[in-house]
């Protein structure tokens, strides 16, 4: 009838065994153990390893019992050219000598196990074949995943190199100049490093050009490093995309981004934050205004005094980090630009770090290493301080994603 299952069991499809053996006593031996047990096993013999490696050329076998001295080839030889010949299948070591050392020298070449005639009964065989093959199972499952994973790692670095190359794209662009057009009167030019812990990273920078004499400068750290950090920064460039028309206010631009942050992570299941810095240059009046979202004070570097100092005011703390809480308000400070300051930016990735007794670089050493510095161009300086800090450090890495951006005043033909 149509869909009924058979009442009769179909009989099991015996397995095919190679046994290479020259000892037609004991084959014949081998093979009436191996037919005594629940398992069905089709035998194929073999006296010389050269009539092995013929049947191993031409049927499917699970499963090679070997004598390692034989007519046309003796010990370790016989074992590699077996395992030369069918890389896959499982080879246990059938041998008359007690010899420990070649023992554990089969077995630590690929061997499944080594069996000495005389010292083995009809269980033993019968448990070592058992055991040959679940474990050849086990092993090429466990290798068929391992290659799975390969093969998705292998995607996914894939994809995050094209993120951290997106990344890279949408900073702006290096030793940038402010106006373009160059105008008379004074000028912005920017330098910046950006290194991120991994291939991606949350910290990022950006430039808003809100008219002929004035630019806005956003610096960004998202709590974490690694992927989700990245799609975070990437929710703020997209922000800070839209908040063009409020880019003229420091404290009002800081609002709209902490608002659009909440709004774009309201459904998200982990809290995430991120600090942030925005201040306006402003040229015709020489002077910059800027808020504080919990981010590090950038510092200003004179080079007439050659002294690095803290750009907000003493004493004055902080607005809250962003996407945190609704209803923040920023308070805007201002700051007058002397000629060939030099303006620096930066994620506490750059100095958070400690050295080989867990000692932290801290924020605090900042200042000293710019005045250092304070006669060197914005690049090399970057590249100098960055240097000193991977020598501090206990493994010469940076834990945490590093942004740096410099600009500095510069008078204008």
């Amino acid at each position: 009838m149509r869909g009924a299952r058979s009442s009769q069991t179909s009989p099991a499809v015996p397995i095919p065994i190679l046994l290479i053996e020259d000892n037609l006593e004991f084959a014949g031996l081998v093979e009436a153990i191996l037919g005594t047990g629940s398992i069905a096993f089709k035998v194929h013999c073999a006296d010389k390893l050269q009539a092995g490696l013929e049947i191993l050329a031409t049927e499917e076998i699970a499963l090679v019992l070997c004598d390692l001295t034989l007519e046309d080839s003796s010990g370790r030889e016989t074992f590699d050219r077996v395992r030369t010949a069918a890389p896959g299948v499982p080879v246990i070591v059938l041998s008359g000598l007690d010899d420990e050392s070649l023992a554990v020298e089969t077995v630590r070449l690929g061997a499944q196990d080594y069996l000495v005639k005389g010292q083995f009964d009809t269980q033993s065989l019968a448990r070592a074949v058992r055991y040959g093959l679940e474990r050849n199972a086990l092993e090429s499952q466990l290798a068929a995943y391992a290659e799975e994973l390969r093969r998705k790692n292998a995607e996914m670095e894939a994809e995050l190199k094209m993120a951290r190359e997106l990344q890279r794209a949408y900073l702006p662009e290096q030793h940038r100049r402010f106006p373009a057009a160059g105008r008379a009167g004074s000028e912005i030019h920017l330098s910046y490093r950006y290194q991120p812990a991994s291939k991606i990273g949350g910290d990022f920078f950006d430039i808003v050009e809100i008219s002929e004499t004035e630019i806005g400068v956003f610096i960004c750290d998202v709590m974490g490093h690694g992927v989700r950090a990245a799609l975070v920064s990437a929710i703020l460039r997209g922000l800070v995309e839209e908040l063009k028309p409020v880019a003229g206010n420091a404290g009002a631009f800081l609002s709209a981004v902490n608002r659009g942050l909440l709004s774009s992570l309201a459904h998200a299941e982990d809290q995430i934050f991120a600090t942030g810095f925005y201040m306006v240059l402003d040229l015709a009046r020489q002077e910059l205004h800027f808020a504080n979202a919990g981010h590090p004070s950038p510092l200003c570097l004179n080079r007439a005094t050659g002294t690095a100092t803290p750009i907000r005011p003493p004493n004055r703390g902080c607005g809250p980090v962003l996407g945190m809480f609704g209803g923040a308000r920023y308070e805007v400070f201002h700051k007058a630009l002397g000629p060939e300051d030099l303006l620096v930016l930066f994620t506490d990735g750059l100095y958070e770090v400690e050295d080989g007794n867990r000692e932290p670089y801290s924020m605090e050493s900042l200042p000293a290493a710019l005045e250092r510095r304070s006669l060197l161009e914005p690049a090399e300086l970057f590249d100098d301080l960055l240097a000193e800090i991977q020598e501090f450090s206990a493994n010469h890495e940076f834990e945490d994603d590093v942004c740096l951006v410099g600009l500095e005043v510069k008078s204008g033909g």
